[in-house]
């Protein structure tokens, strides 16, 4: 570090991405789909214009990508790893527009650092990497607007660059609708910022942030038609997360799991550096415009997504957080560079081994967890209390085993190749790993009332009279009142056995399943019974 120089700090950052870049491909080609990877992933083969609980822009990525590299882990995953190379090279160009080269590479680099950017949002299927690249796409546009092309000049202001600038924001803001709902965070932000900042009030009277706007909505019409067409179930399902679910009641207990574990998940030791980023924005909000446009694009989306845990049960999605604490790893270089650059301070050996810890730690840490998620290494030679720590029956890390051995006992049985014969489970997370083990070749069903996505991509009223084979993961008491409504008879045959590198890890649970009928009960708490009698599975 002691070479870094605002000659070479961008050269640094390419050989920080180029590195990072191979190491996760390498993650995404040998370790298996996720539990949410593989119940977004039949998304990728039924393109729709939008889905249940999520936008379309990373499921048609997924189906391009599969195109061209084949339906396996790394062609699925390949746009997310792609994109956080381009999101290390945009935090690169805004914190070097903001503040400095040097300060633009150590935020790349921390970046690169953080556990819930360095896995999850860099490696896996999921929306986060479109919805952050996207964000920083826009924030880099805003940001050259609102900090290089400032000035009162209306010649300027009123340029063919500045409009198509704007026109660019509303591009990139539109695809990242297409992502995920939090881009709703960045555009309440940036009008806080110019609303809230007498030198950037101008653009309120300015054409270009509406053209920006209507645009934006424009790209983003696939996810209203859809939801229009399918009873706004998107926006119900996603608002109604931040409800209490009946009686109002504050959890102080939820409240404060929620902090912890946006603490694990970005790493402690970078977590707190971050939240005083978060506070010395605040307090430099009036006198530095490079602190106000990182308060104001970062505190939105931390402030209620946290405080809505007082209420709402949000269980173990602490990466919602993520996007503010992204904008964070801005001002947060440029405090490192500070730190560094007084080579005589206490501060700078400190700041040094911090960062030298936290490269180790990532680096090591990363590399066993995703060894012994491909090889199960750690359950022969490493002690086994250490993979129970989540108190389940099974290791955790098996959520990113795929269920080969499930696919080879439906090669067995001939279930695979039987048209008649249908799968599913009562689980809609389960049944993504069954689905993704199969690769998609069997219709699939949720006997659940939350089957989510799933109840969109096949009719149950197309399978009546076939037999199923049913799966479940210690799921026993749900068969009689979820299964056995549905159809004559229910047998359970001998389980399968997941193995890893031949160590049996689990026993999956098999039933079969005799003609698929509506059940002569009601279940309206089911969607598969809605739709079997003719209704929608979600809404009236």
């Amino acid at each position: 570090m002691n070479k870094l120089s605002e000659n070479n700090a961008a050269k640094y950052t390419v050989y920080l991405i180029v590195i990072t870049f191979i190491c996760r491909v390498l993650i995404a080609a040998y370790t298996g789909l996720g539990v949410g990877e593989s119940y977004y992933f039949r998304g990728a083969l039924n393109l729709n214009l939008s889905y249940f609980d999520q936008p379309p822009l990373f499921f048609w990525l997924g189906a391009l990508s599969t195109k061209i590299f084949g339906l396996n882990a790394l062609g699925l995953r390949l746009p997310s790893v792609l994109m956080f190379a381009g999101m290390t090279w945009l935090t690169f160009l805004i914190t070097r527009l903001l503040f400095n080269a040097k300060s633009a590479f150590y935020a790349a680099l921390l970046l690169n650092l953080s556990a819930v950017f360095t896995m999850p949002v860099a490696c896996w299927f999921q929306p986060d990497a479109a919805l952050m690249f996207f964000w920083l796409l826009s924030t880099y546009i805003i940001v050259k607007l609102l900090f290089t092309y400032n000035n009162g000049a209306d010649f300027s202001r009123h340029s063919s660059k500045i409009y198509s600038l704007w026109l660019l924001t509303g591009l990139s803001m539109g695809l990242d609708i297409l992502s995920k709902y939090h881009v709703l965070f960045l555009f309440a932000g940036v009008f806080l910022f110019i609303a809230t900042n007498k030198n950037q009030r101008h653009w309120l009277r300015h054409p270009g942030p509406y053209l920006a706007v209507i645009l934006s909505l424009v790209i983003a019409f696939p996810v209203i038609w859809w939801n229009y067409q399918n009873h706004w179930v998107s926006f119900v399902f996603q608002g109604a997360r931040a409800g209490s679910a009946g009686k109002f009641k504050l959890h102080f207990d939820w409240f404060f799991r929620s902090i912890a574990g946006q603490a694990v998940w970005l790493l402690p030791w970078i977590w707190l550096p971050l939240v005083i980023q978060l506070v010395k924005s605040y307090k430099l909000r009036i006198t530095s415009q490079a602190y106000s446009f990182i308060f104001w694009t970062s505190v939105l989306p931390l402030i209620f997504f946290t405080i809505v845990t007082l209420w709402s049960d949000l269980q173990y999605h602490f990466h919602w957080q993520a996007p503010g604490y992204m904008m964070l790893f801005i001002p947060l270089g440029y405090a490192v560079d500070q730190s560094i650059s007084n080579v005589n301070s206490k501060s700078y050996r400190l700041t040094k081994r911090w960062i030298n810890f936290s490269i180790y730690f990532t680096i090591i840490v990363v590399g066993v967890a995703n060894l012994h998620m491909a090889t199960g290494f750690w359950q022969s030679y490493g002690p086994k209390w250490v993979v129970q720590l989540g108190g389940g029956k099974w290791d955790p890390t098996m959520q990113g085993v795929d269920y080969n051995d499930l696919r080879d006992r439906y090669q067995k049985e001939g279930w695979l190749n039987n048209k008649k014969i249908f799968t599913g489970s009562t689980r809609w997370w389960l049944t993504g790993k069954i689905d993704w083990a199969l690769r998609g070749q069997k219709p699939i069903v949720v006997f659940d009332e939350d089957p989510r996505n799933l109840a969109f991509l096949v009719d149950p009223k197309t399978l009546i009279g076939e037999d199923a084979i049913i799966i479940g993961q210690d799921h026993q008491a749900s068969i009689d009142p979820n299964i056995k409504p549905f159809f004559d008879s229910v047998t359970q045959l001998p389980d399968i056995i997941i193995r890893r590198h031949g160590i049996e890890e689990m026993h999956l649970q098999v039933y079969y399943c005799k003609n698929f009928h509506v059940s002569k009960a009601p279940h309206d708490e089911f969607p598969v019974y809605r739709q079997l009698t003719g209704r929608p599975p979600f809404g009236k």
